[in-house]
Parts: structure tokens; sequence; C-alpha cells
């Protein structure tokens, strides 16, 4: 059984590993996480005269460097002063020199948002009529190339390592304390931190190459690696490392001091190794939870602790699942994992899936924003599909469960048995002890007896050969048999230690849950990639803002061919207060407009007012009120040239008519302009 059953397992984790090599493929660089979400003059805008600078708005904060805002003229001449200007929020400026010709401009930018990744994009404007540019404004992106997929490796073996190293010390610290003295978990979690220091490292140095010029020579430009140590993302690689130094402590004690005491005496010494380590996870979670996603957005202060949390648990639960898994599979024989740490175990687990849930519900939300964006984005469809592999992972984990019971219930009688054979053992050892004795008693009487009878021949004869005989024969013995010995001794060793893996692994309760809990690591090595990837792409909130902005932009750029014409009645409440306006506005477009009121009473003729005022507003922009002052016409009709539309949306058009010295009203409505 267990020869049929163990090739499909180990086909079954390649599948899965190959699912995860496909995800890390697929990953690419790092997405742009803070997008842009408006431009003066905006993109594919032409302009009567040029501008006196460039403006750029993002979904949230960035930063800039000199060359990070560049402006180049249809030869690809910077027309910038290479001084970009703002408060350190969203929205940076760069002047233009003056007295630019017509032309077609191309605007490049590469930043840094807040959360850590970098941003590059191009876009053009022109200036009188558009024209030829030599300049290329396809392909501009920002964290790809060699050094860029470098950076993603060390990102992935990064949270890899963190979580094999807290969860492997929370599987033996709060499982199965004995398990401190077992070489292979000594080593899972050792693994785990060399893994974190030398990705925190290689990040460290990656850093400023990653986010400017993307050569992999940068990498040991010096003055670069001090610019990034002055920047957030920098500071909390360097505080990584500091916490690394703390976790190695925590290591040395729980591997070394922890493991020699007696089982009485550590239960004093877990208290501080569980205080002290819980604070070293929290530190460490908590330098992604200030750089990245967290740290940005809605409710910052609360989504970093909760963050933290929901790292922690997914470091306790899959790192624990592995230690637990290298303890099955390549533990001694001598000491099998008990029942009890797997029911521990299992308990942590569930606890740590619980915790998972909240915190991954109230991250969802704050990421994604509204129900579309699950399938209409790629961070959506990502958290589908972590949401499904973490409900695979928790039904197998149910059998892990069951598996668990049937073992805990199996042990007694297991114990029971080794007890008997560990009794029989000493029993076998005393008697062959006492044969020994006996056989030595008797081997040492009959060779007094023929030691004196040679005596007495030797006198007889008078010469000491047998003596000397005797002795070459007693040497020769004495030196061949401790060798012997200790040769045969090994053997047993290795023949009881052979015996006792085939029982451990004989046992179909111990070999279920090996089979489930193999199941559940295959998983998790898909789920710990699906995790990182969503770390590194462009949360659903921000990427629907961003085509927001474009669609607006894309219709603001648009000319339209025809007027709108709102008819809007009126009553100030006097006698003859009662009328129509119809407010006509042409084109109805961004930039120069025509308006034209018309008065009219409910029978349909013209009539003129004391005066009449416009007012344009669009509140989801908070722009305006814009007052417009029309002339008078004609009876009426009232006009007004040149009336600008700064931005395209939805306005409102309001219009205040005073039919007498104190009777007035104020009417509106909204439409769609640009």
């Amino acid at each position: 059984m267990t020869q049929t059953i163990a090739p499909r397992l180990r086909t079954l984790v390649l599948l899965l590993l190959a699912a995860a090599c496909a995800l890390l493929a697929g990953a690419g660089p790092a997405s742009a996480h803070a997008a842009l979400t408006g431009s003066d003059p905006r993109e594919g805008a032409v302009v009567d005269k040029a501008p006196a600078q460039v403006s750029l708005t993002f979904s949230e904060s960035v930063s800039m460097d000199d060359d990070s805002l560049r402006v180049l003229d249809p030869r690809g001449k910077r027309v910038d002063d290479g001084k970009p200007s703002g408060t350190g929020g969203a929205t940076y400026s760069v002047k233009l020199h003056a007295g630019l010709p017509d032309g077609t401009y191309t605007v490049t930018y590469q930043v840094v948002s807040a959360d850590s990744h970098p941003v590059a994009g191009a876009y053009t404007f022109s200036v009188g009529a558009p024209s030829e540019t030599s300049v290329a404004v396809s392909g501009q992106s920002a964290g790809g190339g060699f050094v860029g997929g470098l950076y993603g490796v060390g990102r992935y073996v990064s949270y890899t390592g963190f979580a094999v190293l807290v969860g492997g010390a929370a599987f033996v610290l709060a499982c199965w304390p004995r398990g401190s003295g077992v070489r292979v978990l000594q080593r899972v979690v050792v693994s785990g931190w060399l893994a974190l220091t030398a990705a925190t490292l290689l990040l460290l140095l990656l850093r400023g190459s990653y986010t400017g010029s993307g050569k992999f020579a940068d990498v040991f430009d010096l003055n670069l690696l001090g610019e990034v140590l002055q920047t957030k993302p920098g500071a909390a690689l360097v505080s990584r490392l500091l916490l690394l130094a703390a976790a190695a402590l925590f290591i040395a004690v729980l591997f070394g001091a922890y493991d020699k005491r007696e089982d009485e005496e550590k239960r004093d010494l877990t208290f501080g190794l569980a205080v002290g380590g819980s604070v070293v996870a929290a530190g460490l979670a908590a330098t992604w939870a200030m750089s990245e996603h967290a740290s940005v957005g809605l409710q910052a202060g609360l989504a970093m602790p909760v963050d933290v949390v929901h790292l922690i648990a997914v470091a306790t639960w899959l790192g624990g699942l592995t230690a637990l898994l290298v303890a099955l599979y390549r533990g001694p024989a001598d000491t099998p994992v008990p029942a009890l740490a797997v029911r521990r175990f299992s308990r942590v687990a569930f606890g740590s899936v619980i915790a998972l849930v909240v915190t991954g519900t109230y991250q969802s939300w704050r990421q994604l924003g509204s129900w579309t964006a699950f399938t209409d984005t790629r961070y959506g469809q990502l958290l589908l599909v972590k949401i499904g592999l973490v409900a695979v992972l928790v039904g197998v984990a149910h059998f892990s469960r069951r598996w668990t019971a049937q073992l805990a219930e199996a042990a007694p009688a297991v114990a029971g048995a080794a007890a008997a054979r560990r009794a029989e053992k000493r029993a076998g050892k005393a008697s062959t002890k006492a044969g020994t004795k006996a056989s030595g008693t008797a081997s040492a009487k009959a060779g007094t007896k023929a030691s004196g009878n040679a005596k007495v021949a030797q006198k007889a004869s008078g010469t000491t050969k047998g003596s000397g005989t005797a002795k070459g024969t007693g040497t020769a013995k004495g030196s061949g048999g401790s060798p012997r010995a200790a040769q045969l001794a090994r053997q047993r060793a290795a023949v009881d230690a052979a015996r006792q893996k085939r029982q451990r692994d004989a046992d179909p309760n111990r070999f279920g849950l090996r089979r489930s809990v193999l199941a559940e690591a295959g998983i998790a090595v898909v789920l710990l990639v699906v995790t990182t990837v969503l770390t590194q792409t462009e949360p659903g909130r921000t990427e629907e803002e961003a085509k927001a902005a474009g669609g607006s932009s894309a219709a603001a750029s648009a000319p339209s061919t025809g007027a709108v014409t709102l008819d809007m009645p009126f009553d100030t409440g006097a006698q003859n207060g009662k009328g129509v306006v119809r407010v006509e506005l042409d084109p109805a477009r961004v930039g120069a407009n025509d308006m034209h009121l018309y008065v009219e009473r409910p029978d349909g003729t013209a009539f003129d007012l004391p005066e009449v005022k416009v007012a344009l507003t669009q509140k989801a922009k908070s722009i305006g009120p814009l007052p417009v002052a029309p002339d008078h016409i004609t009876t009426g009709h009232w006009s007004a040239s040149g009336v600008q539309i700064p931005m395209a949306g939805d306005w409102e058009v309001a219009v205040t008519v005073r039919t007498s010295d104190i009777d007035q009203v104020t009417i509106s409505k909204n439409t769609q302009i640009g």
C-alpha cells in the first residue's frame, strides 16, 4: 500500500510545485501601486499656448528626484528645469522653459510609490497642433529586467524564510518541546533564519537599482546605497536585519539551554521564550506592514497592525506545517512525533485560520472597495485564487485532524507494546550479562586448573614452553575480542533502528497522517506564492481609480459634436413669476464654450427678466461654483461666449432668475460635459 500511494503523492506535490512555478513566471515585475489619476495638461490635450509647468497627480503619495519627471520636445530634448516641486504628497509639478514652439511634447515619469514599488509611464500633449515626435512613449516600465527579477526572487525567499522561521519555532515551543533536540527540526528553523537574512541583504543591495536605472552595476554603488538607507523601505530592511540578530539569540537559547533542561525546568523558560519570540516575530512582520500596502491608503493606522497579525498567522500555520511534515518524514525512528504534538498543532492551525479569515476580510475590503473588483482586476482575481486555496487547505486539514484522533486512540496500545519491548530488551540484556558472567567464571576456574597442571608439568620437564604458549594464546584472544564486539553492537543498533522505522511507517494511522500533511504542504507552497504575488500586484481599488481617470481623460480629449440643452421650469411665487429657462451649451466639452439662455412664459412667449445669473459646479472634484454673467441680446435671450469648462464630468448648471426687486429663485440641473 505504501509503495502504491507514495508515487501518487510525489506526483501531486510535483504538480503543485509546477503550478507555483507558473505563478512565479507569470508574476513579472512588480505592478505600479500608485496610479496616475490626473495631469495638467492632460493626456492628448491640444493647448493654444505653451503652459508654464506640467503637473501630475497620483492616487497615493510618491517620492521623486531631479530626474523623476521630464518633459521632452519633439526632438527628444529636455525642456523642463529638472526640479520637480511638491509637498511630498500625491501632486508634483515641474516648470517648463519659456517660449516653447508648437508641436507634440512627451512627459515621462519614474517615481516610487509610498508602498515601496516603482512606478513609470509617459504620455503626450501638444501646443498649437500635434506634430511628429522622435520620442517613443511605449515600453515605459519600472522594476523589470534582470535586477527586477532578482528583486522578485528575494521577496519570495524572504516571505518563505519568515514563514519557516516563525512557524518552525512556534511548532517546537508550543506543540512539541522535546522536538528542540531533534536535529531535523533544528535545521528547518535555522534554514528559515538563513534564508530570510540572505534575502534581506540581497533586497537592500538591489533596492537602489530596482527603483532607479535597473542596471546591475549600480548594485555596488555605495552612494546609491546611502540614499536607500534614508528611505522608508531601506529603513525597514535595516530594521529587519537588526531583528534577525535578536532572532539568532532566540534560536541559540531554544536549541541550546532550553533543550538541555528537564521537562519541569522547561516550563519557566517556555514563558520567557514565548514572549520574546512573539515580540521578535511581530517586529519582523511590522517591517513589511510599515513599508508596503498596509502603510498607505485607507485607515493605515488600523491596517498595519491587522497586517502584522495576518502575516504571523500565515507563518504560524504554513511554517508549522512544514516543521510537522519534516518531523514526520525525516525525524529519528526512536523519537516519533507524538499524537499530542499533532493535536496541539491542529488547535494552533485552527486559530491561525480564524485570524486569517478575519484579517483577510478586512484587507479585501480595504484593497478592493467594490464587489466588481473581484473579477475586473488582477488583484481581485488573485485574491479569489487565494481564498479557494485556503478553503482546499482547510478541507485537507480536516482529514489530518481525523488521522490525528485515530493516532491518539492507538497511542496507549502502541506505548504499551513499546514498553513491553523495552522490558523484554532489558531482560535479554540482563540474561546475557548473567550468562556472560557465569561463562567467564567457569572459564576462569578451568583456566586456573589448567595453569596449575601446566606448572606441574613444567617442573617435571624443566621447561617453560607451555607457559609461553599459553600467554601468547591469551594475548591473541584479548586483542581480537573488543573491536569485534563494537562492530556487532553497531550492527545490532542499525538493525533495531531499521526495525523501529518499519514499525513506525507501517502504522496505518501515522501513514495516513503523513499523506494528508504532505498534501497540505504542497497546497501551502502554491498559497505562499499567490500571497507573495498579491503583495506585488496593484490593489483593485487603485486599479479602478486609474481606469476611471483614464476614461475621464479620454472622454475629455475627444471633442463633442453636439450642444447640451437643458429646460428648467421656475416659479418665484410672484404674479407672472412662472416660466421656463432653456440653457444651451455648445459644444459642451472641456475648454471654451458658447452659452445661450432663453426665457419663456408657460404659453411659450418670450419675456425679459430683471436679472439672470448662471453658476457651474462639479461637486465630485470640489470645483466651483464658477460664475457666468451672460449679456442680454434681445427679448428673452441672453448669451455668453468663452465659458471655460476646466474638466470633463458631471456638472451642475444652476440658474438664478429674478422677476422683481424681491422675488427670485435658483433652479439647477446636472449634465455630462466632455
